[in-house]
């Protein structure tokens, strides 16, 4: 099994990159960018995003029309653990 075969293994792979492209952001991200970059359909990113929220890993913050994404510090601590371990395997 490769590193991407075990990583997968642990973690659901969009939902965990979801975290990582937030936490790795170099400017304001909002969910089309977000899917364009993990290579997924919106609504799917939408929804997974919505229950993110719930968990109290991400913000949305609403700017004009667009509602922006923010990790809280409890989704960046996850986001860098995801990280971490994905280096090691």
């Amino acid at each position: 099994m490769n590193r991407k075969q075990i990583f997968e293994v642990f973690f659901r792979e969009k939902p965990a990159m979801m975290l990582v492209e937030l936490k790795n952001a170099e400017s304001q991200i909002y969910a089309s960018i977000l899917a364009k970059q993990i290579d997924c359909t919106y609504s799917h990113v939408v929804k997974i995003l919505q229950e993110m929220q719930k968990a109290e890993l991400i913000n949305f913050k609403k700017e004009g029309r667009l509602k922006l994404l923010e990790l809280t510090s409890k989704g960046h601590q996850i986001a860098s653990n995801i990280e971490s371990i994905r280096t090691m395997l």
